[in-house]
């Protein structure tokens, strides 16, 4: 039985339901509603039956969701029949991530006396999930050779289709050194390789089989990726 982590949606979107990317921008400039959004999420999720979860839009899964670049370039992957959510087979995306899980609060709640990573219930202040949940899907997923960084630099919410509305993304960007390079781990689950901006640009206009996240990102590109990224230590 796997639990995810989920967060009320009333909660996270007190006031209407935002569609497509919110942008967050640097630390220094992150809005008013990003900030609430990640305090909302570190407060008030827990983890419940991921079966159950999939059938409930009164709750959001929080999806750490990755676009990892190298340069000028962006790693494309298409998803297998050997993923675990079968709505997804055959898509292509540009976003490495998963479900956040109980043992990322484990990790990140390492040394908290009193800490229940499963009711979310803790004797003193309660860690966030989402970092250690994204460098383990990223570690599960792929085998990465160099420097990188990585800054968050959006949400993302979509209510047009049964598996957006009962996810919301956590939107990364991980900056690969352009002599480094990102190899698929599980070849069962995800074929990838990297491609330029302008390819993805032109799968998009010829009709490609885009999960609905990444379509959203394809078209904004130049908005969240306004320049060729190069990595440092």
């Amino acid at each position: 039985m796997e639990f995810v982590f989920v967060v009320p949606r009333g909660e996270l979107f007190p006031d209407c339901y935002p569609h497509g990317i919110i942008a967050i921008g640097s630390a220094a400039e992150a809005t008013e509603y990003a900030v609430n959004f990640e305090t909302v999420v570190r407060e008030r999720g827990f983890f419940v039956e991921r079966d159950y979860a999939e059938r409930n839009p009164l709750w959001k899964q929080v999806i750490p969701y990755t676009v990892v670049t190298r340069g000028d370039e962006v790693l494309l992957l298409r998803r297998l029949a050997g993923g675990g959510d079968a709505r997804l087979h055959d898509k292509l995306s540009i976003g490495v991530g998963g479900h956040i899980n109980p043992e990322d609060l484990e990790i990140e709640s390492a040394g908290i006396d009193g800490f229940d990573p499963v009711n979310g219930t803790n004797s003193q202040t309660r860690p966030d999930p989402v970092a250690a949940g994204s460098k383990r899907e990223i570690d599960e997923e792929l085998e990465i050779e160099g420097k990188y960084t990585v800054r968050t630099v959006g949400i993302l919410n979509d209510e047009t289709n049964p598996v957006g509305a009962v996810h919301v993304g956590w939107l990364q960007v991980l900056e690969l050194e352009t002599s480094g390079n990102a190899r698929i781990r599980e070849h069962d689950i995800l074929e990838g390789e990297f491609v330029s901006r302008n390819h993805l640009s032109s799968l998009l206009a010829d009709g490609a089989n885009f999960e609905t996240w990444s379509r959203l990102l394809v078209e904004r590109l130049t908005d969240i990726l306004p320049q060729p990224l190069s990595a440092v230590s």
